[in-house]
């Protein structure tokens, strides 16, 4: 039986490429600023209903996503702008989305929660706590049955990880070998609640010792460590060896959605994390530090950035409501 274990490199930080950096850097920049302005929007009033931002988190998915190939499936719960735009949509139609409009990648219909990006094989967006962790391993069976060496990322949560259904999908994925690779973004608090008042076993990175799975810990604030892991965890699965569980240890600045006023944490916690271990400061660090880049020139991928997403905002404004006929439109399939 596989054994889980912590990430313990005995080079210490991994290493990256000036140009592995930088890129890295751009796509977590371009998330906290989508995000940002996601929450402005939600607070004037254009965003309805839920909206669960990933300020803090940026550097799990940006470097789980690195390690994909084309063709590999990737899922989420409801916290899931950034691995839209991590697959390659548009910032101009998931913005439209959020404010419930007729150019967003749903149409408007599925909002903050619900959105999917077939092309890009993002599988969504998914609002009940830990359903798609099921739905992750079926896609990880699909390419089980297929034959070929793609693999399945389901992303969720240290509090979903209590949910039942996640140890019947750690159960089905290791009875038939299968490529799934189970991602828990551990930031700590399961909505309201801390990790430490609500699970027994704290090393969620063991959740599936009992059916056989191994299991990697990593720092989920150090994008170069979580990419590192996730090109181990990937190259797992396509070897044939089955499933495995990653737990990324992060933290989210935000409280759970938009509505929760996060009373359950001091404002001096959040402000340490983010003086101390904020993903995207590190990386800029590591970049001034080599001279790969400068302050002037990070200046500049913000300015552009920030572009990006005023355009998308002014874009998802601006674009008309669904009309009344579209009610039913993709909802059954004949």
């Amino acid at each position: 039986m596989a054994i889980a274990k912590k990430k313990d490199r005995p080079g210490g930080i991994p290493e990256a490429s000036g140009a592995e950096l930088l890129n890295y850097y751009r796509k977590m920049l371009l998330l906290r600023r989508f995000e940002e302005k996601a929450g402005q929007m939600y607070g004037m009033g254009l965003i309805g209903g839920f909206c669960h931002l990933y300020i803090g988190q940026e550097a799990v998915a940006t470097g789980i996503q690195s390690a994909l190939g084309p063709g590999d499936a990737v899922i989420t719960g409801y916290r899931c702008h950034a691995h839209m735009l991590l697959a390659g949509s548009d910032p101009k139609a998931i913005m439209a989305e959020l404010t419930g409009r007729a150019g967003g990648v749903s149409k408007g219909k599925g909002g903050s929660m619900h959105m999917f990006n077939r092309a890009g094989n993002f599988y969504g967006g998914h609002g009940i706590v830990g359903a798609q962790v099921a739905l992750g391993a079926g896609l990880a069976f699909a390419h089980w049955y297929r034959g070929n060496d793609r693999v399945s990322v389901s992303y969720f949560g240290d509090g979903a990880s209590n949910q039942g259904q996640v140890f019947e999908s750690f159960n089905m994925a290791a009875l038939w070998k299968l490529p799934a690779i189970f991602v828990i973004e551990n930031n700590q608090y399961a909505m309201g609640t801390s990790q430490q008042r609500s699970t027994a076993v704290r090393d969620l990175y063991r959740r599936g010792e009992a059916f056989g799975l191994e299991g990697l810990q990593v720092d989920g604030m150090d994008v170069v460590a979580v990419k590192a892991t996730a090109d181990e965890a990937v190259a797992h699965c396509r070897a044939g060896q089955g499933p495995i569980v990653l737990e990324v240890l992060t933290y989210r600045y935000r409280g759970h959605s938009m509505s929760d006023p996060a009373k359950y944490r001091s404002k001096e916690e959040v402000a340490r994390v983010r003086a101390e271990r904020d993903p995207i400061e590190r990386v800029r660090d590591r970049l001034i530090e080599a001279k790969h880049s400068d302050d002037e020139a990070l200046k500049e991928i913000d300015k552009e950035l920030k572009g990006i997403i005023n355009d998308a905002a002014e874009f998802a404004q601006s674009s008309p409501e669904p009309e009344a006929s579209e009610l039913y439109t993709d909802v059954y399939v004949a």
